[in-house]
């Protein structure tokens, strides 16, 4: 069950950080970093560091790296002690 949530969220995270590049680049209203941020936190930090890497979105950004990528290593570990087949 928790695997479902966290392949949904971090699903929902990449689609609005190519949401939010794509409004980048027409210069619109963009998806507020503490939406994305937030995304990452509540398990989404997956999809939202290969949104970073992908769309090439945020990556000059630490704050991104540092709140992500603790977050991806802690669902991943999570993941593997419930028994992710």
């Amino acid at each position: 069950m928790i695997q479902i949530y966290l392949i949904g969220i971090s699903l929902i995270a990449l689609i609005l950080f190519g949401y939010d590049k794509a409004m980048a680049i027409a210069h619109k209203r963009r998806v507020p970093e503490r939406t994305l941020l937030g995304l990452g936190l509540v398990g989404g930090a997956w999809g939202g560091l290969a949104g970073m890497v992908l769309f090439r979105h945020k990556i000059r950004r630490p704050r991104f790296w540092l709140i992500l990528l603790p977050s991806g290593l802690f669902y991943l570990w999570l993941a593997v002690t419930i028994g992710v087949p």
